[in-house]
């Protein structure tokens, strides 16, 4: 059976753990490591616009010795409307493995139960679990592990990023709290599955006490590509912003996390991602090195 990733808990703690190993040894060894993929190609497919996943994956699978296939649906048949299902089946013949950065989880869903080779998601509305590893990679750096911090997530906590720090910071043995306001809390259903993994997990629209004595703050942009409204949710939101005041309240070693693009002066402040504590940058960074090592961890197990 094929081992894909469409969201964090399709790997197992043990491996998440071990995908993060290989991603720390790759960093170290950028330049003159390993070419596990050598000879090989993997298909990037954009549904959405991107910095980040572009270059992060682009680069390292290239780095891995790989051919990357970047594909923008809007110039190849799935923007005349091939089925996702009928793009998997050719891909598969020529790939192997496949990136998309789409909207529905049940596309990426479709696409995976219709590949022979590994799928990752590299961003769905539900999930954006590539960015969880390369935050816990992030977080190991600084802290020297996860086991027990505790991770605070400022904002709106229905999101894609907000769901994968659920699971994938329970996952890694963390305390996850979700402050959010009435309205912009996370599924239920979303919340069993992080509690599943034995951690504290709390979500609570008291943005203070969600910030009091974290290890780690983190947030993402209040008002994400296509949304509407924005003017409510920002006016929703405001009180749940990662600024000086909820820094103040985390620990002194606190460290700041955000997974880019950022508005400064709405969900973060400008002295905050600019400041001492901030590991924005080695974060996004740490996307290249962490992805590189997802893939061949899979393309390993088929």
């Amino acid at each position: 059976m094929v081992q894909h990733f469409l969201a964090d808990d399709d790997l197992t703690p043990a491996q998440q753990a071990e995908v993060l190993d290989l991603a720390a040894a790759l960093k170290k060894q950028r330049y003159d490591g390993p070419k596990p993929l050598a000879g090989k190609a993997v298909a990037v497919v954009f549904e959405k616009p991107s910095t980040r996943t572009r270059l992060s994956f682009e680069i390292g699978i290239a780095e891995l010795g790989a051919h990357p296939v970047i594909l923008d649906a809007q110039s190849t048949q799935l923007g005349r409307g091939e089925t996702i299902e009928d793009t998997a089946r050719v891909l598969s013949r020529y790939v192997a493995a496949i990136v998309i950065r789409t909207f529905g989880d049940d596309r990426i869903t479709a696409l995976a139960e219709a590949s022979d080779v590994p799928v990752v998601n590299a961003l769905t509305d539900g999930f954006h679990p590539c960015q969880i590893l390369a935050d816990l990679q992030t977080v190991r750096e600084r802290k020297g592990s996860t086991e027990g911090l505790v991770l605070t997530y400022l904002g709106d906590g229905a999101n894609n990023m907000a769901n994968s720090y659920l699971i994938g910071g329970a996952m890694a043995g963390m305390e996850v709290r979700i402050g959010a306001p009435a309205g912009y809390q996370p599924d239920p259903d979303v919340v069993e599955r992080a509690k599943r993994y034995g951690t504290t997990i709390v979500v609570t629209d008291d943005a203070k006490a969600a910030a009091e004595g974290s290890d780690v703050l983190c947030t993402d942009v209040w008002v994400s590509m296509g949304m509407t409204g924005a003017e409510q949710r920002l006016a929703d939101l405001a009180g749940y912003a990662l600024d000086e005041g909820a820094l103040s309240l985390a620990k002194p070693d606190a460290v700041v996390l955000h997974c880019l693009p950022a508005h400064r002066g709405e969900e973060i402040a400008a002295a905050v991602i600019d400041g001492p504590q901030s590991a924005v940058w080695d974060e996004a960074e740490n996307r290249l090195h962490a992805q590189k090592a997802l893939l061949t961890w899979l393309v390993q197990q088929a």
